[in-house]
């Protein structure tokens, strides 16, 4: 590790002056090559861990690394992308299937070196398949151990994937939308003894950027563009970088955040409160978001929700399910986290992008006539209008800023949700088997019907603040419910199962197609974890239901354009409704900010070239596109 002197936002010392950052932001840099980055994960607790084929080990991803460094077929942006929503990245062009969707061939770019100088060819697709099935547990062994019978590399460029059935969105795993099965270097991996005790430490990728440096106290990464950038897919297609260099940095809470920001130390930050973006759009003339105003923030296609451990007893019952949720008053959820900047959505799905018009307005008539039966009596759970109850609850402080059109109200703020209805919860947990005891529920042992929800710190204060609202509301109700702080719970809690209940997301789409493959693949029974075992990506909620898997089924037999796949969207969500396995919340709009003091071309709704939130590994597309302030 090179000798720096690093500024003291990172080390968390005495802060330097944005001077004396723009002359020597470390040993060897200036600060004006440099372009600093929030990194949400955190502290990481193993930074010298980049083995992103082994789950569960501490080490990050949002460090850079597979926004940088990674890179595998095709990246489907949620944005409109530099050429295109769908890219074809190590790929030279989409999937090829057989009739029956049992074969995949897959053609590759020549002239892709990896970072090291060895040339990238076929064999290591095949090695990284073959890899992950033969060590159970890394990352993408499970998916590629039930679909793949064989892989084979024909020639130098091309790749033969022959299925074990019929899957037209065998694909998907190669398709980053937020991430995606990145390939490993054969040349490093095959002399490695166990794979998932390599560190991998340094990394060799694909992408256009190498290492320079990583604090071994977890807190920052900072890359370097390789000399060879011409040798890497993205570059070789869109030409050089004009960023030489990438920071990415942990600086605690957003408070830290927006001083940092307003100083000209942080570039991008990567998810603010709604309070700190406003408050440096106002005071901070370099500032600028993803819109001009209000909400300011990214509508990610990404659905916070309540994240029930299905395994757990306690939540086996959709009675208990249904009952938590009806206790649930979403207009303070929405006031207590997003000060009323949320998109609510009832159903499965992130009401963004194409979603609003495929599923959310499609199935508003389903959701009035749906009933619940309480054990007492059939109740009609849906409220069609809280959007509007939300919209006019904030158009006296805010005015003109938010709107009145019906059709308008719908998209920024969300159609309906469920009734905040204490009474038809209550008639639910009796159904289930409860009793109310000094106000308080308990079973019939008189044991208290407990609830932990697991919240992470404040990297993602929004969320935070809609968890501890939920568990005032629970309170309210009679559970005995508190909230459980844990930094980055999708690894140290969903992942390895050591949650209860938790505010997080499982639900995660293409945005811009309404095909449901992204997350709905990893939803089959086949790939949930025996309780006390790692939970592969991203069935957090560990939940098995036979009609799902049909559903699944199903979709893998049409294409990927084939209409029939938004009717069996349409089933996915009712049974959703149904069961209620998660209690689905609101639209996760990330509150990124940029300053431009020294970095210009970012994206935004006026240049949309791709989502500007720098965790995504589609972010590496902004490399592409910042140029330096002149």
């Amino acid at each position: 590790m090179r000798t720096m002197r690093l500024f003291a936002l990172a080390l968390g010392a005495m802060l330097v002056s944005a001077s004396a950052l723009a002359d020597d932001f470390l040993a060897g840099i200036p600060r004006k090559d440099v372009l600093i980055v929030e990194n949400p994960e955190g502290t990481i607790k193993n930074p010298s861990w980049f083995n992103v084929w082994v789950p569960g080990t501490g080490g990050g991803w949002s460090t850079g690394l597979h926004q940088l460094a990674m890179d595998t077929f095709w990246y489907i942006d949620p944005e409109k992308g530099l050429d295109g929503a769908i890219d074809s990245s190590l790929a030279s062009g989409p999937p090829e299937y057989n009739s029956d969707f049992t074969q995949m061939t897959v053609k590759l770019r020549d002239g892709i070196k990896w970072s090291d100088g060895v040339d990238f060819t076929a064999d290591d697709v095949v090695f990284t398949v073959q890899e992950q099935i033969q060590h159970p547990g890394m990352t993408w062994s499970a998916p590629f151990a039930a679909n793949v019978d064989t892989v084979t590399a024909t020639d130098p460029h091309t790749v033969v994937f022959k299925l074990k059935a019929a899957n037209s969105r065998f694909h998907a795993i190669f398709s980053v939308r937020w991430f995606g099965a990145w390939i490993m270097p054969k040349h490093i991996f095959e002399k490695v003894a166990d794979p998932l005790k390599f560190d991998f430490n340094p990394p060799v990728g694909l992408g256009a950027y190498k290492l320079h440096s990583f604090d071994p106290n977890g807190n920052w990464y900072i890359w370097e563009l390789r000399d060879d950038w011409k040798n890497s897919s993205m570059s070789m297609r869109f030409g050089q970088p004009k960023v030489k260099y990438v920071a990415y940095v942990y600086l605690g809470p957003p408070e830290k955040r927006s001083i940092e920001q307003a100083n000209h130390n942080l570039d991008i930050i990567h998810d603010n409160t709604p309070e700190g973006i406003l408050n440096l759009m106002k005071t901070s003339k370099s500032e600028h978001s993803w819109f001009e105003g209000f909400p300011y923030a990214h509508p990610d296609p990404t659905l916070p929700m309540v994240i029930f451990n299905d395994q757990n007893p306690k939540f086996q019952d959709p009675a208990v399910r249904w009952a938590l949720t009806l206790m649930i008053d979403i207009k303070q959820v929405a006031m207590a986290s997003y000060r009323g900047a949320a998109t609510i959505s009832a159903i499965a799905s992130p009401p963004t992008g194409i979603a609003n018009d495929v599923y959310e307005k499609p199935m508003q008539g389903w959701l009035k006539a749906f009933e619940i039966d309480t054990g007492k009596r059939k109740f009609k759970p849906y409220d069609p209008n809280v959007g509007k109850e939300i919209a006019d609850s904030l158009r006296p402080s805010l005015g003109d800023a938010i709107p009145s059109a019906p059709d308008a109200i719908a998209k920024a703020i969300g159609y309906g949700w469920w009734k905040h209805d204490v009474k038809a919860a209550g008639e639910l947990m009796e159904k289930a088997g409860y009793h109310k005891q000094d106000g308080k529920w308990v079973d019939k042992d008189g044991k208290p019907f407990t609830v932990e929800l697991t919240v992470e710190d404040n990297a993602r204060s929004v969320m935070t603040r809609a968890g501890s609202m939920i568990v005032q509301n629970w309170k309210a109700a009679g559970v005995d419910a508190k909230t459980v702080v844990v930094q980055n719970p999708f690894v140290n809690a969903f992942r390895p199962g050591t949650f209860e209940a938790g505010i997080g997301w499982s639900i995660e789409t293409w945005g811009g197609h309404p095909d449901l493959s992204f997350f709905l693949l990893s939803w089959e029974s086949q790939f949930v974890a025996k309780a006390g075992e790692p939970q592969p990506e991203r069935n957090w909620q560990r939940w098995q239901n036979p009609e799902l898997d049909q559903i699944i089924e199903a979709v893998k037999k049409i294409g990927f354009d084939d209409p029939k796949g938004t009717e069996l969207g349409i089933q996915f969500m009712k049974l959703m409704v149904r069961e209620m396995p998660i209690i689905p919340l609101m639209s996760y709009n990330v509150e990124t900010s940029m300053d431009d003091t020294y970095w210009t071309g970012y994206p935004s709704i006026k240049n949309p070239y791709t989502n500007p939130v720098p965790n995504w590994a589609n972010s590496r597309y902004m490399m592409e596109r910042i140029q330096p302030k002149s």
